[in-house]
């Protein structure tokens, strides 16, 4: 896992080299995750660049990709996999969706995510991403998509990259083999850099007031988060094979093709 030094896109990281059994290690350039794309500029980043990105993956809400679209360049391949959709509640986003929105109002988020119940609010979240049916194809269809060759280098994301990318990467690298240490180790790396991205939004929210405790459950993500999300495909599935395989769709061809092409030697 390596962080790349985009200056136009946020937590824009490659999977590449995160260590794999056997002493294998997943192939540098081919998967890649990171906040939204609504500021990419090939032209004025050559590390994004130098990518060569074909296919972008994108789990935003219908909502969210309308607020803020991906610039893309012209011929990449984009995959709509809103796995939000069916987890919409009086016609509201759960805070993942709308970070910006929550960390502008001190008094509404205190109401809302207030005495402890930001962590359980985002527990449901994660349990979403393994319960719903939009959640079901999105990441099923990611997961085909990347395991098919044609696909090119893929970037995966969301807005700021860190909880439905989180769980699409955890996944991804359950398939691949990664022992949980290295997966939770992955999905916290991302602290850094998303509290850098919205660390001016952050202080505007706590010198109105806003709770910091808030703040951090917003735009952090935890062990806690993570463990609601495998203790949700424990119950339902019994296994992350199971889960992937029986519920996700995703077929042994493709998962031997995903293992055929990101599984590496160093």
């Amino acid at each position: 896992m390596t962080a790349i030094p985009a200056t136009t896109v946020a937590n824009l990281r490659d999977l590449g080299a995160t260590p794999l059994p056997g002493g294998q290690v997943v192939r540098s350039g081919v998967a890649l995750r990171s906040g939204q794309l609504a500021r990419l500029d090939p032209a004025a980043d050559p590390a994004v660049a130098a990518l060569g990105i074909r296919t972008v993956v994108d789990f935003r809400t219908e909502q969210e990709r309308r607020a803020r679209p991906d610039q893309l360049p012209p011929g990449v391949r984009v995959l709509a996999a809103d796995v939000l959709a069916d987890f919409l509640t009086s016609g509201t986003l759960p805070a993942a969706a709308r970070l910006r929105e929550v960390l502008g109002d001190p008094a509404s988020a205190e109401r809302e995510l207030g005495g402890g119940r930001a962590h359980a609010m985002f527990a449901d979240t994660y349990r979403a991403f393994v319960s719903t049916e939009s959640a079901r194809h999105g990441y099923g269809a990611f997961l085909r998509e990347l395991a098919d060759p044609g696909s090119g280098p893929v970037i995966f994301h969301c807005t700021a990259g860190k909880d439905r990318t989180g769980w699409a990467a955890t996944v991804l690298l359950s398939v691949l083999g990664a022992d949980e240490a290295t997966i939770t180790a992955e999905y916290l790396s991302v602290n850094a850099a998303v509290r850098q991205a919205f660390a001016p939004l952050v202080e505007g929210f706590t010198a109105q007031g806003g709770d910091p405790e808030i703040a951090l459950a917003v735009v952090g993500v935890t062990p806690d988060y993570l463990a609601a999300a495998y203790d949700e495909v424990t119950r339902r599935h019994g296994s992350m094979e199971r889960y992937v395989r029986e519920w996700l769709g995703v077929p042994d061809e493709a998962v031997e093709r995903l293992r055929e092409r990101l599984v590496t030697a160093p």
